[in-house]
């Protein structure tokens, strides 16, 4: 089913406001690196008309909280075969990019930046070589979404490619010119690509341990964590969506970065909003856990579900203190808030864990 936009003006007697037409997708492409949250506010670009080794321009490159690649390219006046085709061969470029190469391509992108430096201010974590362009996601920007594209993106999509549709479409009211968006697949989707070894390496079947990555923020509190029973995550649907990958009984490791793990636990019950969730007090009475936790990360965007916090309920079965997170070189780490490692550096993270995490299982 194709996308249809349509915008309103409110009023006692609604008026559609009529479509119109940028003057190219150059236009668009501007408009996208000025603001980029035109497309994600969980993104960050670092790269524009990069050259591929088969001869190929990229219109944008992107990098995610996680260290994956982001390809964007414009339709522009291309059939969806064409398109979709010429997409598929760059990101079969990008896929072979080493972190060097990476680098590269933002210093052409911003001369005189440093892509760690900016990468820790936009999302306030170090970026890991490890976890670099581990997995990458292809957008397609429309104009307009046709059948054929939606029918040929959907099937490559349902069988596991990272690969969606942006579609966009221009209004006019007044003198303005107003920008509305669409996609054509939720682009957070229910179990994201697990992490694998460096440079697509080994995996092995997953061993049903899930990591989670917990952000220490001066108003996100461990101990909170430690004394409700909870993990959360929030900001945008990027951190917080994978939370609904937990279910009840799921043992879960958390990592809080830039200090070591700090706890194991068991989920008690399912991903819930700030304003739903609820936690006792010392009295043992449930209560709303905003009323409870005064933190502005808890408060932030409440009535958002985007960008509001979410918690899932745990079970602390061993936990530490931050100032004796534990922290070893070659323990797995990871920026998705929760995962499903399949590489074998999990496995082995988790026999380091329960050494250190002795009454994991009691």
């Amino acid at each position: 089913m194709t996308i249809h936009h349509a915008i309103w003006a409110v009023g006692q007697k609604p008026e559609p406001l009529a479509r119109a037409i940028l003057p190219s997708e150059k236009v668009l492409e501007d408009m996208i690196v000025a603001a980029p949250q035109i497309l994600s506010d969980s993104w960050m670009l670092i790269g524009r008309q990069e050259k591929t080794a088969h001869g190929g321009i990229i219109d944008l490159l992107a990098i995610a909280p996680d260290g994956a690649l982001v390809l964007i390219e414009l339709k522009r006046d291309r059939t969806p075969r064409d398109v979709v085709a010429q997409a598929l061969d760059y990101a079969s470029w990008v896929e072979k990019l080493e972190p060097e190469d990476v680098v590269g391509i933002y210093d052409r992108f911003a001369p005189g930046r440093n892509l760690a430096d900016d990468f820790r201010a936009r999302f306030g974590a170090d970026l890991d070589e490890e976890t670099l362009n581990q997995t990458h996601e292809v957008v397609i920007v429309a104009g307009e979404l046709d059948d054929d594209s939606e029918r040929i993106v959907g099937y490559l999509a349902d069988r596991g490619i990272a690969i969606n549709i942006l579609c966009f479409q221009v209004f006019t009211q007044g003198s303005q010119q107003l920008l509305s968006r669409a996609w054509l697949k939720d682009r957070v989707i229910e179990a994201p690509p697990e992490p694998a070894a460096v440079g697509g390496g080994a995996k092995e079947p997953w061993n049903g341990e899930f990591y989670a990555s917990f952000g220490i923020e001066p108003t996100r509190s461990w101990d909170d964590a430690v004394r409700y029973g909870f993990i959360s995550a929030g900001g945008a649907s990027w951190y917080s969506k994978t939370l609904g990958l937990l279910k009840p009984n799921d043992r879960v490791w958390v990592n809080a970065p830039n200090h070591g793990f700090v706890g194991v636990g068991r989920v008690t019950g399912p991903a819930e909003p700030a304003k739903t969730f609820r936690v006792k007090n010392e009295a043992g009475e449930e209560v709303p856990a905003l009323e409870e936790m005064k933190g502005a990360h808890y408060q932030h965007d409440a009535d958002d579900s985007d960008k509001c916090e979410w918690f899932v309920p745990v079970k602390w079965m061993d936990t530490v203190p931050l100032n004796r997170a534990v922290k070893e070189i070659g323990l797995f780490g990871n920026q998705n808030t929760v995962c499903r490692p399949t590489t074998p550096k999990w496995r082995t993270t988790v026999e380091r864990l329960k050494v250190h995490f002795p009454t994991f299982d009691k």
